[in-house]
């Protein structure tokens, strides 16, 4: 008997001994091992999907953030009659097929806080998100599109010779005051790169930059003032763009988050080390997310994963991923899939302008069959798209689903919301696994599985980190 009792001791106190050192990992911010299944509410994701985004987009914000709007709430104010969530679902995908294809392409060859608010829109099948600045002296307010996989900033310019169409008026720059072109022999001009365009007759410098979904923008270059979330920046280089096309609806250009020098973030330079915030509130909420320059005290609790630095692609912002979880489990899959090679090839790239996470396609089959294989419980549906794992979950209030998570180089584990990894792409409760197939060795974090997670980016220091925070 004494014997019986001292292993019953042993034993509850190796079990008080493992809930600790769980209890230790969650609060670590976002790693998470324990529980390995979470539930989806599919009542309120279709019901989401059903919402018309409808609410007025400017509105007066105080200073230190910026508020960042999902281009799809732009189109659902701007062209009503896109009301089909799953023909929106389809353009988006086709769209993030192109963007995609363009980043894999390319591959180959001291100041206060301030910010703005962000705001998700999928319901037109976008996969971008806007914010709000003020462009000029006086300032006027323009819809950008935020995106960390470009470098420089733009806006459609009068004269306009060749436009689309955008939210509001589009920027004169003979209503402001500080709009100063750049002449070709500026050193700014220097820095375009491979935006660089050539010079026109008067010794203006021109720029021209094409993406991945065959949109593109062609003007001249300009040091202007922006003002956001209250604060003002004087001579920033813009591209003031005469001959615009493509996916932008809504926006009126585009504010380049990037890791290059012509990028906002490589504007303002020493005055914020480098350091910006973002927050993609999740979509089909009504809810603004955030994005923020220069705050001094990072968050307290976020999981911290090394920057790796690409000299063939310097403006992107590699993270080392050593792994893939579905529950309880790592899928086994080797490390070496996700490393950056010397040559520069492969690697895991974040992209807020990436919609769907992109894996190689040996990691993705291994990460697709752990999954199928702990939802045998749930009825599947026919593959769309891009998207070879569906589910029929059309009269489910709510399942339960394997967590999936990210190992990152290091230690830590980035755990996602149910929402994050199963997506509706109708509105009768057609539920996909929001990954798919990368067409290269490149890996892409999409903003989707990003939804609702604080994450901050130390250029200057080499670090990203994960929460705790969510919008």
């Amino acid at each position: 008997m004494a014997m019986m009792i001292l292993m019953l001791l042993l034993f509850l106190q190796s079990l008080t001994s493992s809930i600790k050192a769980t209890t230790a990992k969650t609060n670590r911010g976002v790693s998470f091992s324990y529980p390995h299944f979470q539930r989806l509410d599919v009542k309120q994701s279709i019901e989401e999907t059903k919402l018309n985004l409808t609410r007025e987009i400017e509105r007066k914000e105080p200073n230190g953030k910026l508020r960042l709007v999902h281009r799809d709430k732009m189109m659902s104010l701007h062209h009503r009659d896109h009301h089909d969530h799953e023909q929106r679902f389809s353009d988006r995908m086709k769209r993030d097929v192109k963007r995609v294809a363009s980043l894999t392409g390319q591959l180959r060859y001291e100041a206060e806080a301030f910010g703005s608010d962000v705001v998700s829109g999928m319901e037109e099948g976008s996969g971008e998100y806007f914010t709000r600045i003020g462009v000029g002296s006086p300032p006027r307010s323009q819809n950008v599109v935020i995106d960390s996989g470009s470098d420089v900033i733009w806006l459609q310019c009068q004269p306009c010779h060749q436009c689309y169409h955008q939210s509001g008026p589009v920027f004169n720059p003979a209503d402001s005051a500080s709009f100063t072109g750049v002449s070709c022999s500026s050193a700014v001009c220097n820095r375009l790169e491979n935006a660089y365009a050539g010079c026109s007759q008067e010794g203006r410098c021109h720029y021209q930059v094409s993406y991945g979904d065959g949109s593109y923008t062609k003007g001249t270059l300009a040091l202007e003032t922006l003002t956001i979330g209250g604060t003002t920046i004087q001579n920033v280089a813009i591209g003031c763009g005469h001959k615009n096309q493509g996916m932008f609806v809504g926006a009126g250009g585009l504010l380049g988050l990037g890791g290059g020098s012509m990028s906002f973030v490589g504007q303002l330079g020493g005055q914020t080390g480098g350091a910006f915030i973002y927050c993609l509130v999740s979509r089909g909420t009504g809810s603004s997310g955030s994005l923020e320059f220069g705050r001094e005290s990072m968050p307290v609790g976020a999981s911290w994963v090394p920057l790796v630095h690409n000299l063939r692609a310097p403006s992107f912002y590699y993270v080392g991923l050593s792994g893939l979880g579905v529950g309880a489990l790592q899928v086994p899959i080797s490390e070496n899939v996700f490393s950056l090679t010397e040559q520069g090839e492969g690697g895991v790239v974040m992209d807020t302008g990436t919609a769907v996470t992109r894996l190689p396609a040996a990691a993705y089959n291994a990460f697709r069959d752990a999954f199928i294989a702990q939802t045998t419980n749930l009825p599947r549906a026919s593959g769309a798209s891009i998207f070879d794992t569906c589910y029929n979950l059309n009269g489910f209030v709510s399942v339960r689903v394997p967590t999936v998570s990210f190992y990152f180089t290091g230690g830590p584990i980035l755990t996602l919301p149910a929402r994050n990894f199963l997506i509706p792409i109708d509105n009768v409760g057609t539920f996909c696994f929001a990954f798919a197939p990368s067409p290269s060795r490149l890996s892409i974090l999409g903003n989707i599985q990003q939804e609702g997670i604080q994450i901050s980016v130390d250029a200057a220091s080499g670090f990203v980190g994960f929460g705790p925070d969510v919008c």
